[in-house]
């Protein structure tokens, strides 16, 4: 077995991580860094704290706890840590009374990641569901998560990986052997627009895609759509004609409306976000891109 992942997430009673009822283990680390993302905490695969200045109290046993000195309060911001000085060891979030200071991810080893999926075994059962693993981007931890697979397997749970497609095509395949179903992501067709939003160009994103799909596997395509990135027609329309075009008989699409809701998250971060150029689409917009794609002969819905 590997030494333990950072998991920065469990989700119980998932219904939109592929098919019933799943749970969803989060790895923590991704290669990509979107504008838009979510769960920034996903983004580093190193372990990181947050801080709800609304929650704090001045209790301050958060800077009396701290070994290295690394944390002060400020007048405005409550309190600040000195990053180049902690060792995110967590002492500090251990008698915070009111849960201001949070680390946001947890070790976990496979027999960890089975033991809570066993806790909602009946209803994973009844509902033809499974595990979900995501993140961040799980393949980053690829013997990790083929180590975690396997024990899936020899439980009789179904395998999902959602994933962004950044890796080795060795690393790919590995992973795909053990796979049930896939959620793969398509952010843009365009390249440079893909890099400019997403840090990272996506030819070994589309090249992957192609070659998973040429191995019959089970694949749900999610499109990330956002207003000012991805949402114009000549990009949806040049998706739909790269996804109609995979191998396999069934192409489903699901879209994913870009939402603000995690904003409070960069906060609690210390990072800043920039919105500029960025907005939600219309419930309007999102049906049109679902008639876009199904235009092209595949299955499409919103959410899922």
């Amino acid at each position: 077995m590997t030494t333990a992942n950072l998991v920065f997430d469990t989700k119980r009673y998932a219904i939109n991580d592929g098919p019933g009822v799943r749970v969803t283990i989060f790895l923590k680390g991704c290669p990509l860094n979107c504008s838009w993302c979510h769960n920034p905490e996903s983004i580093s695969p190193k372990m990181e704290k947050m801080f709800s200045a609304s929650k704090c109290i001045g209790a301050l046993s958060c800077i009396n706890d701290c070994p290295e000195n690394a944390l002060r309060m400020t007048p405005d911001k409550g309190v600040v840590t000195d990053f180049d000085i902690c060792n995110m060891c967590g002492e500090c979030t251990e008698n915070c009374p009111t849960g201001a200071m949070e680390m946001v991810a947890e070790f976990m080893d496979v027999a960890n990641v089975i033991e809570t999926i066993y806790e909602e075994r009946q209803i994973i059962e009844q509902s033809g569901g499974g595990v979900t693993f995501s993140g961040g981007e799980p393949l980053m931890h690829h013997q990790f998560l083929i180590e975690a697979l396997d024990a899936c397997k020899e439980e009789g749970f179904h395998r999902t990986v959602d994933t962004s497609g950044l890796t080795s095509e060795s690393k790919l395949l590995e992973v795909a052997k053990r796979t049930d179903h896939w959620l793969y992501d398509l952010k843009s067709m365009d390249s440079d627009i893909h890099l400019k939003w997403t840090g990272v160009r996506n030819e070994k994103i589309l090249e992957n895609l192609v070659v998973l799909a040429k191995t019959g596997a089970s694949i749900n395509v999610r499109i990330p759509l956002v207003e000012g990135v991805n949402a114009d027609d000549a990009n949806i329309i040049a998706t739909a004609q790269f996804v109609r075009a995979l191998d396999g008989d069934r192409k489903q699409v699901n879209i994913l409306p870009y939402h603000k809701i995690a904003e409070n998250k960069y906060e609690k971060l210390g990072r800043q976000i920039n919105l500029e150029g960025m907005s939600e689409p219309s419930v309007g917009r999102q049906q049109d891109v679902v008639t876009i794609f199904e235009s092209q002969g595949l299955e499409a819905m919103v959410g899922g």
